[in-house]
């Protein structure tokens, strides 16, 4: 039976991160001992984890937007209609000029446009609700069954049921498809966290943070790459799904080659009946956080955790949407690439720079020039001016990519040693569901908005000013710690 504080620990993705391994000392070395070449395949196959779990993050980006008009326009909801042929006659008689039927179909297709929008936002949506619910059952199947078992499913899960999404046949079918395959994304996080720190104790938390980020943006980066290869269209995108089916043969491999955990095989030949000096402190409650002597920083915590994230897929992941309406699918693989090259440099450098500038001013003054980048991109280019609307996509991937390493570095230091874990946990978690829904509400309103990308983009890149402003409301004296 899994006691209260292993439960909680399938809730933080940065679980493992957050303090050092301390060796069981009722371990028994000869049998859990690894050797280096053990130590490198765990690495190997966690990397390669989460690589191919950020191609997924990529496919989300690139290919869902033309799976979304495919879908639909198989409903035949977007034929011409009467309205759109008396909106054309209009604009005829007002113009004086025109050809009615392509004038007709112009119409159906920008309802083509503004409802696929709204698809795109509930993919996006799929992928941060699935992540958040991989990461508690996948967590869960490590915590008891083993981190390279937990591992093994969540390969399989994220990439066998893409194959799956490759068959569907309505945006409802996608949907489900994506939501269960970003659920296998985010429970690779805990288990190959998990086991990568438990299996590298001496290694650095920022190190390790950079390591699996970086990881993620090359498979987004090569997702890019592909579809630059390859065109993703309306009439051609179902084989990204066949892309991100391929991991299937590391879900296979991974239980054959890769060993497990040796803290994890100690504390389960110890038996229930004996516990760890870990385990013998008092179990954690969430609730504890979220009290009076935590509450104000577990709540600036949750809002600095929520920043980067919907910064990330809430605001400047429109521009891919942006670049295929404007009828550049060549366009949307060049954005997902000038957002993830940089990232990739970013997220690896996050945690450094923090140390090196300071907690809270890296955090400020990276809203401030993260919300100046969104601002010009929306503002001053457009897919129609591809050089500068790449050029400030690549500014923002990079100074976004920093968060990422923020994070793990950051979140762990706000609580104290026995809350730590679940503190650090319960904010980045508390991120992606507000995230979630922030993007779903969005989607609802593109009709709003008119398909007007610009003008979403202005205001959902708000968000970093309150990142600016949620740094500075951290309180200061609290015991674990913001060492600035």
């Amino acid at each position: 039976m899994l006691r209260k504080q292993q439960v909680f620990s399938i809730i933080r993705p940065f679980n493992e991160l957050e303090r050092p391994i301390v060796p069981d000392p009722n371990e028994n070395k000869s049998i859990h001992k690894l050797t280096q070449t053990g130590r490198y395949i765990i690495i190997i196959a966690a990397f390669l984890g989460w690589f191919f779990a950020g191609m997924h993050l990529g496919i989300t980006s690139l290919s869902m937007g033309s799976a979304a008009k495919d879908l639909l326009r198989g409903t035949e909801q977007f034929e011409v209609t009467a309205d759109d042929q008396a909106a054309a006659q209009k604009q005829v008689q007002e113009a004086g000029e025109g050809d009615l039927q392509v004038l007709a179909q112009a119409e159906a297709d920008k309802r083509l446009g503004a409802a696929s929008s709204k698809w795109f936002g509930y993919y996006v949506c799929a992928l941060l609700f699935g992540g958040a619910l991989g990461g508690l059952m996948f967590g869960r199947i490590g915590d008891r069954f083993g981190r390279v078992k937990g591992m093994t499913a969540a390969i399989c899960c994220y990439s066998g049921v893409s194959f799956v999404a490759y068959f569907v046949q309505s945006p409802e079918q996608l949907l489900v498809a994506r939501f269960v395959v970003c659920m296998g994304v985010g429970g690779m996080w805990p288990n190959g966290v998990a086991l990568m720190s438990e299996a590298w104790a001496s290694a650095s938390r920022p190190l390790l943070a950079g390591v699996i980020g970086t990881a993620a943006n090359i498979g987004i980066f090569m997702v890019g790459v592909a579809g630059k290869l390859r065109v993703v269209t309306v009439d051609d995108w179902r084989w990204v799904m066949l892309m991100g089916a391929a991991p299937i043969v590391l879900g296979l491999l991974v239980p054959l080659i890769v060993p497990e955990s040796p803290r994890w095989l100690a504390q389960r030949s110890m038996g229930n009946s004996e516990k760890t000096s870990e385990e013998a402190k008092p179990d954690v409650n969430t609730v504890e956080i979220f009290r009076s002597g935590m509450l104000a920083v577990t709540l600036v915590g949750i809002l600095l955790a929520t920043v980067p994230l919907f910064g990330s897929w809430g605001s400047s992941n429109w521009a891919v949407k942006w670049a295929e309406d404007a009828g550049s699918d060549d366009l949307k693989a060049q954005v997902v690439m000038a957002r993830s090259l940089p990232g990739i440099f970013g997220s690896f450098m996050g945690g450094w720079i923090a140390s090196l500038v300071g907690r809270r001013r890296s955090y400020f003054l990276n809203s401030l020039i993260c919300l100046g980048s969104a601002q010009c991109m929306f503002w001053f280019s457009s897919p129609a001016e591809p050089v500068m609307f790449l050029v400030w996509t690549a500014v923002l991937g990079f100074f976004s990519g920093i968060f990422f390493g923020w994070l793990p570095l950051f979140l762990p230091e706000l609580f104290v040693t026995r809350v730590r874990s679940v503190g650090a946990g319960v904010c980045f978690n508390f991120g992606r569901i507000i995230t979630a829904i922030t993007v779903f509400v969005t989607a609802g309103l593109i009709a709003y908005f008119d398909n007007d990308f610009r003008q979403i983009g202005r205001i959902t890149s708000l968000i970093y000013l309150f990142g600016a402003v949620g740094i500075l409301l951290m309180p200061k004296g609290v015991e674990g710690k913001i060492k600035d």
